[in-house]
């Protein structure tokens, strides 16, 4: 038969809430930081990644309408000019 001996039983059940209470520092603390982190970040005005790819698509979307826009001015601009030759002959 075997005996329980009470103050191991009393050690397990302290280490065991010692762990308990530790994981919960440790989110705590990881909380903490996250939080001071977004603030110190907020403060110094950087962009988080999704503001950063919608701006990121505007100007790429901005770009191809400019390409789009410059060619179609250079072919008003080569038959207005092809216009005016034929008129001067």
């Amino acid at each position: 038969m075997q005996t329980r001996n009470r103050f191991m039983d009393d050690i397990g059940q302290l280490m065991t809430n010692a762990m308990g209470v530790a994981q919960g520092a440790r989110t705590e603390a990881e909380t903490a930081m996250k939080s001071m982190l977004d603030r110190w970040m907020a403060d110094r005005d950087f962009v988080t990644r999704e503001e950063f790819d919608a701006v990121r698509a505007m100007a790429q979307k901005a770009r191809e309408e400019n390409e789009a826009l410059s060619a179609r001015l250079a072919a008003l601009e080569g038959s207005a000019s092809d216009k005016g030759a034929a008129n001067k002959a």
